[in-house]
């Protein structure tokens, strides 16, 4: 995952088991829209330096709590 912000890059590979796509993200198949999600739900909270270069997806929840049960509603959708 890149994210482009302020002038400036940074670049993320994030690792995502089969059962935690399925806890996360109930009936998706492909874990596009989780990790996207994911990262906005990151960068609502910190810095795009902040974030680790590295990780697997359920460790967001060890440093905020709040995220698997934020990640698991439905995507607002903008009509």
């Amino acid at each position: 995952m890149t994210i482009a912000e302020g002038g400036s890059e940074s670049t993320h590979t994030v690792a995502i088991r089969d059962e935690d796509l399925d806890r996360l993200a109930a009936g998706a198949t492909d874990p596009t829209d989780l990790v996207r999600r994911s990262f906005a739900f990151l960068l609502e909270r910190e810095p795009k330096e902040a974030i680790l270069r590295s990780f697997d997806l359920p460790i967001i929840g060890r440093f905020f709590p709040e995220y698997e049960a934020t990640i698991r509603q439905p995507a607002s959708r903008e009509d």
